[in-house]
């Protein structure tokens, strides 16, 4: 507020500020809220939208994703004043589809990692268009020198260290003269949990505006104003999504190994009882058990990047944050399960079973059990897909060759095509989009053969 102050117009911002964060400052630190309404009434800042939750909702349900985003839109635009026009996915997730879902849902901008693997040779500092919707603007993060301030600010064995205003504006200045934008995304968490105040980091900012403005050629804009200032330079291909974690910039934070594919799969199977839910208190907690906190402290990456997970979790392994997870899920599943009921007056389709979590318990077994008391038979169908965990999906999707998986899917419904597709390998994806473009006409023989395949391959793996 006082750097608005100082320096007018020329200085712009933008937050990204979850609903659960937004229930917690509301609970706990009202002066929180009422601080981001002062700089929202500057008209310097703008809020971006995002999911409510700060969940992993886009990469397996679109219709709870675009719950999350609607309600977080309507809270932003009830507090502030604004209707959020920007999208920052959570852990600015995103992928070609993914940015058709945000343009589908209203959206002219959306803030992504710049990948290297994504870029190649071009540079992040220019403004980019989504591959499926070219509506969509997509502005991309300078990694490098967003990691400086977020990440190396307080390291002395950096070999940039100490890192100074005036050093940080020689960088940018030196930057390509056909750059357009450099775009500086952090965790608000890096101004005084990761970077702590004793290492300078609040001076570095206060003092950092006054150091770019003294450029001419240089000066703050929110995504929104330079959505409308720029025009794409091209396309940006993202087939598989990307992350802004880790070197990997992949989902391996957060959907990496087996336990957190299976936690996240039994919270999404009770989307649809959800769905039938009119008590505040269970989607309060519905909410909390989807952000993505939850799902980075079962990581098991503990080489490069392991530093960084061991530095925010409060559990002593991610096998202690997996059990006490599902043990929580676990008591959730009941009370959804005694308050929750369709329309009807009678229980949706999925029908898991609560049971205290541990490492010997397998989605195939719960699976299998609920098959069998349910209709007395070893019969497959594709609503099993959904009882059983991403890491029992992805085994069983390797049996099956991209032709009938193809033909297996042509009637499916989309609540079963995205369950399965997003646990596809990223081979096995580009040769069902090979099948999928090349496929006309089919015989329902061809259709049966594939579920066929998908059956038998169920059967020998989960009831043998």
């Amino acid at each position: 507020l006082n750097l608005i102050g100082r320096y007018g117009d020329k200085f712009k911002v933008a937050f990204s500020i979850s609903g659960s964060a937004i229930e917690q400052f509301r609970d706990y630190a009202p002066e929180v809220l009422e601080s981001f309404a002062q700089l929202a009434r500057t008209g310097n800042v703008e809020f971006l939208a995002e999911t409510y939750a700060h969940s992993l909702a886009s990469l397996k349900s679109k219709a709870e994703f675009g719950r999350q985003v609607n309600l977080h839109r309507k809270t932003i635009e009830e507090l502030f004043g604004h209707k959020p026009t920007t999208f920052r996915n959570t852990e600015l997730i995103y992928s070609d589809e993914i940015g058709e879902m945000v343009y589908d849902l209203g959206f002219d901008t959306m803030l992504t990692e710049g990948a290297k693997h994504v870029l190649g040779w071009k540079s992040p500092n220019h403004l980019y268009s989504n591959a499926r919707k070219p509506e969509l603007k997509v502005l991309l993060k300078n990694f490098k020198l967003s990691d400086d301030i977020a990440f190396r600010f307080s390291n002395q064995g950096w070999k940039e260290w100490p890192l100074t205003p005036e050093k940080f504006t020689g960088w940018i200045t030196k930057s390509d003269k056909t750059d357009e934008v450099i775009n500086l995304f952090m965790d608000y968490e890096t101004f005084g949990e990761h970077q702590w105040r004793e290492t300078g980091i609040f001076d570095f900012m206060k003092a950092l505006p006054a150091k770019i403005l003294k450029n001419a050629d240089f000066t703050f804009r929110t995504p929104a104003e330079i959505s409308k200032i720029l025009q794409p330079v091209s396309a940006v291909h993202v087939p598989y999504p990307i992350s802004w974690a880790d070197e990997e910039r992949d989902l391996t934070a957060w959907l990496g190994n087996e336990m957190q594919d299976e936690a996240f799969g039994k919270l999404l199977s009770l989307e649809n009882k959800i769905n039938h839910c009119k008590q505040p208190d269970i989607l309060r907690d519905w909410y909390r058990l989807q952000n993505s906190d939850h799902f980075y402290y079962m990581c098991t990456k503990w080489f490069s990047d392991g530093d960084v997970h061991k530095y925010f979790n409060p559990y002593t392994s991610p096998y202690e944050a997996f059990i006490n997870y599902m043990n929580v899920l676990s008591d959730f599943t009941i009370r959804v399960d005694e308050q929750c009921v369709a329309k009807s007056g009678e229980e949706t389709a999925d029908e898991t079973t609560p049971r205290q979590a541990g490492p010997e318990n397998t989605d195939a077994d719960d699976a299998k059990k609920q098959t069998n008391e349910r209709d007395g038979s070893n019969e497959f169908s594709f609503e099993h897909l959904k009882e059983i965990s991403n890491a029992k999906l992805k085994k069983l999707l390797k049996e099956i060759d991209a032709e009938n998986l193809a033909y297996a899917l042509r009637d499916a419904g989309e609540d079963i095509r995205d369950r399965v597709l997003p646990n596809l390998t990223k081979t096995a994806r580009r040769e069902y989009d090979q099948v999928m473009a090349k496929m006309k006409k089919i015989k329902k023989e061809d259709i049966a053969r594939g579920r066929d395949k998908i059956a038998q391959a169920f059967s020998r793996l989960f009831n043998p």
